[in-house]
């Protein structure tokens, strides 16, 4: 089970460290190249905040775990050190890598896979921020609030946005902003665990790349604040845990996944919600922690046998490789890094069953064995 560990954690740090590091030393733009559909001098208004903030998102249950020895608390404690420097370089005015919060759209979702790094990292990211870096973030979040977001998965954004303002205490946090990204969610929830991205039913893996992890975490933090908000934060964790359970089906025996949906290029990204799941300890009984760590183990394999960077360490555009037709138009380089969701279990210690279990075989391995299976119902 260590050596699984060892191999997340060396996953991690080939696909994160190229941003991190370039960007700690205020190098990114110089570093990273700008790939993608549109031409470069669009994409490059918001490919690094995509890069980092999507990075941030994966790498933050980790960042603010405690307890770690030897050689990973060695590594964390350099990636601490990075990530608290990239910030710093992201937010300051006048900074080499100052990032656009405030000019165009796609910025509302990059601050707000930032804003989630930093509700899942609060000790080790925000309070660990000097005064001024913070007070700069913030500045940038509320930058956002000039544009409005689209009515579909967008919402959640601008509400993750508002969540962090409220827990780093700002006093012009917007609990409208939350509350009708809540209420509409639960307006448009299809059954089984399901929800709409908008009114309508998308079958790709929005589910899990944003809507119900930020929708949990989001009412995990404002909960204290309504009883409504409480109701539905209990609800939203019943069916992130089942559609948890569906994403772990999806994992075929040589770990791989049906490709279907926009945004394909963020690979394993798509099973955030099971990591998620894994890491809040939600999953569904008949999902084991370890039936779940193995069966993301065998996807992150699958996917990274495959020669998906360049030259330089960065991410390709594809899920298979170098495949640039993967990408839609809003799709670049820095698009491709909310892969690093799949990472968030790393932030449970050694210790947890997730990672000390003995391994067990996931639901499609043993079905395809032909093992004694029962059959699945609707929540």
């Amino acid at each position: 089970m260590q050596t699984t560990r060892a191999y997340w954690l060396e996953t991690m740090d080939r696909i994160a460290r190229p941003v991190l590091e370039a960007l700690s030393q205020g190098r990114l733009r110089e570093r990273m190249p700008v790939r993608g559909k549109l031409p470069r001098e669009d994409r490059a208004q918001y490919t690094y905040l995509e890069a980092f903030g999507r990075t941030m998102t994966g790498l933050a249950p980790w960042l603010e775990l405690e307890g770690l020895t030897g050689e990973e608390a060695r590594l964390q404690g350099a990636y601490r050190r990075m990530a608290l420097a990239a910030l710093h370089q992201a937010v300051t005015p006048g900074a080499s890598d100052e990032m656009n919060f405030s000019h165009g759209h796609q910025p509302i979702v990059d601050a707000a896979f930032l804003a989630h790094a930093l509700l899942r990292a609060p000790h080790a990211l925000l309070e660990a921020l000097p005064a001024q870096d913070r007070a700069h973030l913030l500045d940038k979040l509320r930058a956002t609030r000039t544009r409005k977001p689209p009515v579909c998965n967008w919402l959640l954004f601008s509400a993750m946005i508002e969540a962090l303002l409220y827990r780093a205490g700002a006093p012009d946090w917007d609990p409208m902003r939350v509350d009708l990204a809540v209420r509409l969610h639960f307006d448009w929830y299809k059954g089984d665990g399901f929800f709409g991205d908008g009114p309508a039913f998308h079958m790709d893996y929005y589910n899990s790349y944003v809507i119900q992890p930020m929708l949990i975490d989001v009412l995990r933090t404002v909960a204290g604040e309504d009883a409504e908000w409480r109701a539905m934060l209990e609800r939203a964790q019943t069916y992130g845990a089942h559609y948890a359970t569906f994403l772990e089906h999806l994992i075929m025996p040589d770990g791989g996944y049906p490709v279907l949906g926009r945004s394909s290029a963020y690979r394993f990204g798509c099973f955030q919600m099971l990591a998620q799941a894994a890491l809040q300890d939600l999953l569904e009984e008949g999902v084991a922690p370890a039936q779940a760590r193995c069966a993301l183990t065998q996807a992150i394999r699958r996917v990274m046998a495959f020669d998906n960077f360049d030259a330089d360490g960065f991410l390709e555009i594809g899920v298979c490789g170098r495949q640039p037709d993967m990408g839609e138009e809003y799709i670049s380089t820095g698009s491709l890094y909310l892969c690093m969701a799949v990472f968030l279990p790393l932030g449970l210690p050694p210790a947890h069953p997730f990672w000390s279990a003995p391994d067990a075989d996931w639901t499609m391995k043993r079905m395809w064995r032909g093992d004694p299976m029962r059959c699945e119902h609707a929540l």
